[in-house]
């Protein structure tokens, strides 16, 4: 009585021990199906557009541009609201995400300030969250490392943007998102943004690199955007617009390496007119390996205001040599 006894015990906890175990392998394949990139396919976000744990962010503004080098800049809003993915919500760079009170367009705003319009968004410490754009994934890269600025690493870029969502045939919408507003911490990693002393002070150190990511006339001097030609004095020139390809994806990792040249973990300052494309390169750069990148966020618009620092034009390599 008691060895018929001892087995069914013995089968009972082999019957729970299997049970844990899939339990364990469940939670297990519950974590592997959470994860997420930071660059994103419009095939993987139609598979998890409803996922209830995903939080997908519009970050569109528009750029049309004039002549000799002028432009002019407005709102994506309209635009998104006569239609967007699904279930995405509208992150306003001409809004809340910027400092009304500086004379900078697209300045940082606080990180706390920064925070409470992600929650405003919904977006909590376990949210995943999916950006684009409808030019170029810039201003969703703006978004996504002010992010990481202050501590968040669960956010992707959807390649290609708002055209590859359309060209693969996926519905838009015209509803607004509305979600609870969410609790996001802030654990601050200040080094990923700088200012022009940081920047001033990185002139001539070795261990410094500055990297324009403006077009390569504006950099060298050909057209002029902003208060003076040129570009940063010793800056290197790795455009914004090299790093994607035809269709406004980013190009594979192996052509991305020929691009982005040196040694991965050297600090390497971005910046181009106003931080948008600068933090293009630098998601990009972040996720080429380079382990420490960070972007002067007010760019040109600042540097090239204040004469009292430097800047430099280039030779033209198609120049005749006297």
């Amino acid at each position: 009585m008691s060895y018929i006894y001892s087995c069914k015990k013995l089968l009972a906890l082999v019957s729970l021990l299997g049970f844990i175990a899939a339990c364990s392998d469940s939670d297990e394949q519950a974590v592997t199906e959470m994860a997420m990139d930071s660059l994103v396919s419009a095939e993987w976000l139609n598979e998890h557009l409803n996922d209830p744990d995903l939080v997908v962010l519009d970050c569109t503004v528009l750029v049309q541009m004039g002549g000799e080098g002028g432009y002019s800049i407005s709102s994506g809003r309209a635009s998104y609201e006569d239609g967007h993915i699904p279930t995405a919500g509208f992150a306003d760079l001409m809004g809340d995400l910027s400092d009304s009170e500086s004379p900078y367009q697209f300045a940082v705003p606080s990180p706390e300030v920064f925070a409470n319009a992600m929650n405003a968004l919904g977006v909590n410490d376990n949210s995943r969250v999916v950006l684009y754009d409808s030019s170029g994934s810039a201003w969703a890269a703006r978004v996504w490392w002010m992010l990481r600025w202050i501590g968040f690493d669960r956010a992707a870029l959807l390649d290609g943007g708002l055209a590859a969502w359309t060209s693969a045939g996926y519905p838009m919408s015209t509803e607004a998102a509305i979600r609870p507003a969410g609790t996001l911490t802030v654990a601050l990693r200040p080094e990923l943004i700088v200012d022009k002393d940081e920047v001033h002070a990185a002139i001539g150190d070795d261990s410094v690199n500055i990297i324009d990511a403006l077009s390569e006339p504006v950099y060298r001097g050909d057209v002029t955007m902003y208060a003076r030609p040129g570009h940063i004095a010793g800056a290197s020139n790795v455009p914004m617009s090299s790093l994607l390809d035809d269709a406004g994806h980013f190009r594979p990792r192996n052509e991305l390496d020929e691009l982005l040249v040196g040694d991965r973990d050297t600090r390497s300052i971005t910046y181009c007119g106003g931080g948008i494309a600068a933090s293009a390169n630098a998601f990009v750069m972040t996720r080429q390996g380079f382990t420490d990148v960070a972007v002067y966020t007010a760019s040109l618009q600042e540097w090239a205001s204040d004469e009292s620092l430097p800047m430099e034009v280039a030779l033209d390599p198609d120049a005749e040599q006297e």
